[in-house]
């Protein structure tokens, strides 16, 4: 039931992204990282399964905040997307307890400190690995957020495999 519904999200999210090529590859990649963390750490299913559905409304907010602004930051993703992700999520019948949690994860996925799960830190660490290479991040950029922010060793690995030869 979880990979139907998981897979219908994806849909109805590049539905949402139409025309917008960028928006839809980057949740395709961070979808895929925080699934591949989630197996590597060997993550129970539910957890796993909040943590994709957060990956792939994770930018939801983007629209709606360069509609209403004409700028996208990340403050304003966290302001504006939990709405939009809520009515997706009721829309295809998502569980009340569930839409919460990814809905939280979405108002705070620009916010580092007080990361209360692994939902939350592994869905932070597959955006971190995606951007690094979109934003063209430094070195000793990617370390600096590498000691201060990651946590799983999954990520940590996949961060020093890809970024730092290590």
């Amino acid at each position: 039931m979880y990979e139907y519904k998981i897979n219908m999200l994806l849909e109805k999210t590049i539905e949402f992204f139409k025309g917008d090529p960028k928006r839809i590859q980057h949740l395709m990649k961070v979808h895929y990282f925080s699934k591949l963390i989630c197996n590597m750490e060997n993550i129970d299913e539910h957890t796993k399964y909040i943590t994709e559905c957060s990956s792939i409304v994770h930018d939801i907010g983007i629209k709606p905040a360069e509609k209403k602004y004409g700028k996208c930051d990340g403050k304003l993703q966290e302001q504006e997307g939990p709405e939009i992700a809520k009515y997706i999520l009721e829309n295809l019948e998502f569980e009340k307890n569930d839409i919460e949690r990814i809905c939280y994860i979405v108002g705070h996925h620009h916010t580092y400190k007080n990361i209360d799960g692994l939902d939350y830190q592994i869905l932070v660490e597959a955006d971190f690995l995606v951007n690094f290479y979109e934003e063209q991040i430094s070195q000793n950029s990617i370390k600096t957020v590498l000691d201060k922010i990651f946590k799983t060793n999954s990520a940590k690995s996949l961060c020093n495999i890809i970024y730092l030869n290590n």
